[in-house]
This record gives C-alpha cells, sequence and structure tokens, in this order.
C-alpha cells in the first residue's frame, strides 16, 4: 500500500486557502478517496477551544503567549495526526509554516524557539506538499470587508500581512519542489490546475508553477520580472495543456499585457 500524503494549504487571511482546501475534499469525496481534513488552531474539541480564544477579539495576548496557544492546540492534534499517518490522505488548513510566517517574519519571535517546539511535537511526521496562496493588497482589503465577522487575527494592518506574506515566500523557496505558488488574485472559482495537482500527487507528478509577476512583486513579496517557471518530477507532455490553460487565465486577467508576451522566450523543464 502506498504511503498517503500529508497536503498542507497555507497563505495570509483573504488568500482563498480554506475555499480550496474544501474543493479538494469535495473532489477527493466524490472519487470515494478516504481523507482526514483538519484546520489550526482548531481540529478537535479542545483545540477548538483553544483557537476561540486565540481568535477573540477580546484576547490581547503577547507575541510568546500567542505562540504557546497555537503549540497548544498543535498538540492537542498531533494524536490525531499521527493515528492515520500514510495510512490516509491528510488536508490540514494551516500548519507549522504559519506558525513561522505569522508568529516569526510577522510578529518577531525567535524563530530556533519555534522549530524546537515544532520538532519535540512533530517528531517524525513531515508535510509532502504544501499549496501557498498569494494574494496582493487590494485583493485582501476587499475580501476581508466582505467578511460577516472579523476575528482577532483579520484586524492586522496591511504592513504585517505583508511581513507574513514574505515570510511564506521564503519558506517556500527553501525547498521549491515540495511547494506550489498559488496566485490567488485570479479568480478562485476557476482553478482546474488546482485540482490536478491534487491527482498528481498520488503518481508523484508533482508540478511548480511560480508567478513572479512584475506587477504584483512588491505586493506579494516574490522577485522576479515577469517570468513564469513550470519544474516537476515526471512531468508529462499531456499535462501541459493545464499549463496553457491557466497561462491564459493569467493573460486574459490583465496581469501580463500582450505586448510582453515576446519576453516568454521558453518554457524550463528540470526533473
Amino acid at each position: 500500500m502506498s504511503k498517503k500524503p500529508i497536503i498542507v494549504f497555507e497563505g495570509i487571511e483573504g488568500s482563498g486557502k480554506s475555499h480550496h482546501i474544501s474543493i479538494v475534499s469535495k473532489y477527493l469525496k466524490n472519487n470515494k478517496i478516504d481523507f482526514l481534513k483538519i484546520r489550526e488552531p482548531g481540529g478537535n474539541s479542545n483545540s477548538e477551544k483553544i483557537r476561540k480564544i486565540i481568535l477573540s477579539n477580546k484576547s490581547n495576548f503577547n507575541k510568546n503567549t500567542d505562540l504557546l496557544l497555537y503549540m497548544a492546540a498543535r498538540s492537542e492534534n498531533i494524536s490525531q495526526i499521527r493515528k492515520y499517518f500514510h495510512k490516509k490522505i491528510i488536508l490540514i488548513d494551516r500548519f507549522t509554516d504559519s506558525t513561522i510566517a505569522y508568529q516569526h517574519y510577522g510578529m518577531g519571535v525567535n524563530i530556533n524557539l519555534i522549530k524546537i517546539l515544532n520538532k519535540f511535537l512533530l517528531k517524525n511526521i513531515k508535510v509532502d506538499f504544501t499549496f501557498l496562496n498569494l494574494v496582493n493588497n487590494r485583493n485582501l482589503y476587499d475580501r476581508l470587508k466582505k467578511r460577516k465577522s472579523l476575528n482577532r487575527y483579520d484586524k492586522f494592518n496591511m504592513k504585517f500581512y505583508n511581513k507574513v506574506q514574505r515570510g511564506f515566500v521564503k519558506l517556500s523557496n527553501i525547498n521549491k519542489r515540495k511547494y506550489q505558488l498559488i496566485n490567488s488574485n485570479l479568480n478562485i472559482e476557476n482553478n482546474d490546475l488546482f485540482i490536478e495537482n491534487i491527482r498528481k500527487l498520488g503518481s508523484n507528478r508533482i508540478t511548480r508553477i511560480e508567478l513572479p509577476l512584475k506587477k504584483y512583486n512588491e505586493e506579494i513579496g516574490m522577485k522576479g520580472s515577469g517570468i513564469i517557471l513550470f519544474n516537476g518530477s515526471n512531468f508529462l507532455i499531456n499535462n501541459m495543456k493545464d499549463c496553457v490553460k491557466e497561462l491564459f487565465q493569467i493573460f486574459e486577467s490583465g496581469l501580463i499585457k500582450s505586448n510582453n508576451l515576446r519576453r516568454i522566450s521558453k518554457i524550463v523543464y528540470s526533473q
């Protein structure tokens, strides 16, 4: 029996990660594939109690208390994750990268302390793949504005969210093959490539797409000047149609102007 992966969905508020994990959950359920879905903070009755404390608008914890509360919620989840580790596909809405991005890059907590606590809790548990959703300031603001209610973490300023998002991108650059960056400024309702990559996870065909679009470099914390890079292991020719579809979605969205098409000189394939 093949080992089942742990797939994590990361991103700041309003980036579409919760929407994407619900799409994947529906896809797995419709295809009668066993999976476990949890969120952090939360995931079981005790963790949900801690979640309410963390996100309450009445709470006003210092950064170290925040960290320890998140770790306490994770501690409650670990036994559940370990029970199904490699036995079921495990989908997690936020995990260890969120702790580093928010508590270290956003709030300034010592990163070594975070790593020590994560290592103590996770032991041999490792994430197989992460979808990182990236959003610009304009869309972040508009999406938060549409929410019926806001929790404590929905009310930080844009400077904080930008620091956190840049932190996420730095983490993704450490092990690029285990991440896919999702441009959530596109219509999150129309992302065929997203589901396609979930399907590929089951057969070790992983696609990575980077969208360092010049217009949004500073806003989403990415570097580059409009290059689109595809790389992966065992990247099959017939999967290129999905990449091309995504490409045209980007062109149609106006993020890349038609007079810049000539600048895309080649597609790099790496194995």
